[in-house]
Protein backbone atom coordinates (compact mmCIF):
# COMPACT_ATOMS: atom_id res chain seq x y z
CA UNK A 1 0.00 0.00 0.00
CA UNK A 2 2.89 2.59 0.86
CA UNK A 3 4.14 1.97 -2.57
CA UNK A 4 0.88 2.91 -3.93
CA UNK A 5 0.76 6.29 -2.07
CA UNK A 6 4.27 6.59 -3.38
CA UNK A 7 3.30 6.11 -7.17
CA UNK A 8 0.11 7.92 -7.23
CA UNK A 9 1.55 10.76 -5.08
CA UNK A 10 4.64 11.43 -7.59
CA UNK A 11 7.00 10.06 -5.02
CA UNK A 12 8.16 6.89 -6.58
CA UNK A 13 11.98 7.58 -6.64
CA UNK A 14 13.74 7.89 -3.08
CA UNK A 15 13.76 11.45 -1.89
CA UNK A 16 16.54 13.18 0.78
CA UNK A 17 14.43 13.45 3.84
CA UNK A 18 14.39 16.94 4.34
CA UNK A 19 12.40 17.21 0.51
CA UNK A 20 10.33 14.43 1.92
CA UNK A 21 9.27 16.22 4.92
CA UNK A 22 8.44 19.46 3.18
CA UNK A 23 6.37 17.41 0.58
CA UNK A 24 4.61 15.85 3.39
CA UNK A 25 4.12 18.78 5.50
CA UNK A 26 2.77 20.96 2.40
CA UNK A 27 0.36 18.04 0.57
CA UNK A 28 -2.96 16.44 1.41
CA UNK A 29 -2.87 13.24 3.57
CA UNK A 30 -3.27 9.95 1.84
CA UNK A 31 -7.10 9.67 3.32
CA UNK A 32 -8.00 13.22 2.33
CA UNK A 33 -6.70 12.27 -0.98
CA UNK A 34 -9.17 9.35 -1.02
CA UNK A 35 -12.00 11.48 0.54
CA UNK A 36 -11.46 13.92 -2.05
CA UNK A 37 -11.56 11.84 -4.93
CA UNK A 38 -14.53 9.61 -3.63
CA UNK A 39 -16.61 13.16 -3.31
CA UNK A 40 -15.49 14.52 -6.34
CA UNK A 41 -15.88 11.50 -8.36
CA UNK A 42 -19.16 10.92 -6.99
CA UNK A 43 -20.37 14.71 -7.33
CA UNK A 44 -19.02 13.70 -11.16
CA UNK A 45 -21.64 10.79 -11.49
CA UNK A 46 -24.28 12.86 -10.18
CA UNK A 47 -24.07 15.70 -12.48
CA UNK A 48 -24.10 13.14 -15.47
CA UNK A 49 -27.28 11.27 -13.84
CA UNK A 50 -28.71 14.24 -13.49
CA UNK A 51 -28.09 15.55 -16.94
CA UNK A 52 -29.88 12.48 -18.04
CA UNK A 53 -32.46 13.09 -16.29
CA UNK A 54 -33.02 17.05 -17.37
CA UNK A 55 -32.46 15.41 -21.50
CA UNK A 56 -36.17 14.62 -21.32
CA UNK A 57 -37.48 18.04 -20.47
CA UNK A 58 -38.93 19.75 -23.25
CA UNK A 59 -36.90 22.35 -25.12
CA UNK A 60 -33.99 23.34 -22.43
CA UNK A 61 -33.48 19.51 -21.84
CA UNK A 62 -31.04 18.65 -24.23
CA UNK A 63 -28.68 21.99 -23.24
CA UNK A 64 -29.27 21.10 -19.70
CA UNK A 65 -28.06 17.76 -20.48
CA UNK A 66 -25.18 18.95 -22.10
CA UNK A 67 -24.02 21.35 -19.36
CA UNK A 68 -24.52 19.03 -16.67
CA UNK A 69 -22.91 15.69 -18.35
CA UNK A 70 -20.09 18.18 -19.16
CA UNK A 71 -19.69 19.46 -15.78
CA UNK A 72 -19.65 16.07 -14.59
CA UNK A 73 -16.75 14.83 -16.75
CA UNK A 74 -14.59 18.02 -15.48
CA UNK A 75 -15.29 16.46 -11.99
CA UNK A 76 -14.36 13.01 -12.53
CA UNK A 77 -11.27 14.48 -14.04
CA UNK A 78 -10.60 16.24 -11.31
CA UNK A 79 -11.34 13.56 -9.09
CA UNK A 80 -7.96 12.53 -10.30
CA UNK A 81 -6.46 15.32 -9.45
CA UNK A 82 -6.55 13.92 -5.45
CA UNK A 83 -5.14 10.94 -5.99
CA UNK A 84 -2.26 11.82 -8.23
CA UNK A 85 -1.52 15.90 -7.57
CA UNK A 86 -2.40 18.50 -9.90
CA UNK A 87 0.39 18.78 -12.09
CA UNK A 88 1.77 15.11 -12.21
CA UNK A 89 -1.93 14.60 -13.61
CA UNK A 90 -1.72 17.31 -16.00
CA UNK A 91 1.74 15.86 -17.02
CA UNK A 92 0.27 12.78 -17.38
CA UNK A 93 -2.83 14.08 -19.34
CA UNK A 94 -0.02 15.16 -22.03
CA UNK A 95 1.83 12.62 -22.02
CA UNK A 96 2.67 11.15 -26.11
CA UNK A 97 0.45 8.27 -25.35
CA UNK A 98 -1.94 10.17 -24.25
CA UNK A 99 -1.88 13.61 -25.94
CA UNK A 100 -4.54 13.04 -28.86
CA UNK A 101 -7.27 11.83 -26.61
CA UNK A 102 -6.61 14.51 -24.14
CA UNK A 103 -6.81 17.33 -27.06
CA UNK A 104 -9.94 15.78 -28.55
CA UNK A 105 -11.64 15.29 -24.74
CA UNK A 106 -10.74 18.68 -23.84
CA UNK A 107 -12.17 20.22 -27.17
CA UNK A 108 -15.12 18.40 -27.39
CA UNK A 109 -15.94 19.64 -23.69
CA UNK A 110 -15.76 23.84 -24.71
CA UNK A 111 -17.05 22.58 -27.62
CA UNK A 112 -20.30 20.89 -26.21
CA UNK A 113 -20.54 24.26 -23.46
CA UNK A 114 -20.21 26.73 -26.87
CA UNK A 115 -22.98 24.68 -28.59
CA UNK A 116 -25.21 24.57 -25.86
CA UNK A 117 -24.54 28.77 -24.80
CA UNK A 118 -23.46 30.49 -27.54
CA UNK A 119 -24.39 28.93 -30.89
CA UNK A 120 -27.65 27.30 -28.91
CA UNK A 121 -27.54 24.47 -31.36
CA UNK A 122 -28.77 21.23 -29.73
CA UNK A 123 -27.99 18.84 -31.87
CA UNK A 124 -24.57 19.63 -32.00
CA UNK A 125 -24.28 20.13 -28.44
CA UNK A 126 -25.42 16.63 -28.50
CA UNK A 127 -22.53 15.44 -30.97
CA UNK A 128 -20.23 16.96 -29.01
CA UNK A 129 -21.55 14.86 -25.49
CA UNK A 130 -21.50 11.62 -27.99
CA UNK A 131 -17.80 12.46 -28.63
CA UNK A 132 -16.91 13.82 -25.19
CA UNK A 133 -17.93 10.70 -23.86
CA UNK A 134 -15.97 8.48 -26.60
CA UNK A 135 -12.60 10.82 -26.20
CA UNK A 136 -13.32 10.36 -22.09
CA UNK A 137 -13.58 6.31 -22.62
CA UNK A 138 -10.63 6.42 -24.49
CA UNK A 139 -8.38 8.58 -22.64
CA UNK A 140 -9.54 6.60 -18.93
CA UNK A 141 -8.52 3.14 -21.00
CA UNK A 142 -4.87 4.63 -21.48
CA UNK A 143 -4.30 4.39 -18.21
CA UNK A 144 -4.18 0.75 -17.97
CA UNK A 145 -1.64 -1.73 -19.78
CA UNK A 146 -2.75 -3.11 -22.99
CA UNK A 147 -6.50 -1.85 -22.78
CA UNK A 148 -5.91 0.14 -25.81
CA UNK A 149 -5.03 -2.97 -28.18
CA UNK A 150 -7.37 -4.93 -26.75
CA UNK A 151 -10.24 -2.45 -27.89
CA UNK A 152 -8.65 -2.15 -30.93
CA UNK A 153 -8.66 -6.03 -31.73
CA UNK A 154 -12.24 -6.48 -30.55
CA UNK A 155 -13.05 -3.58 -32.80
CA UNK A 156 -11.58 -5.35 -35.50
CA UNK A 157 -12.97 -8.53 -34.88
CA UNK A 158 -16.45 -6.99 -34.77
CA UNK A 159 -16.30 -4.90 -37.91
CA UNK A 160 -14.59 -8.23 -40.18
Amino acid sequence: MDKLKRVLSGRDAEEPSGLAEVIDATSLGWGTRVKGFIACFAIGCLCSILGSCLLWIPKKGLVLFAVFYTLGNIASIGSTMFLMGPMKQLKRMFEPTRLIATIVMLLCLVLTLCSAFWWRKAGLALLFCILQFFAMAWYSISFIPYARDAVKKCVAVCLS
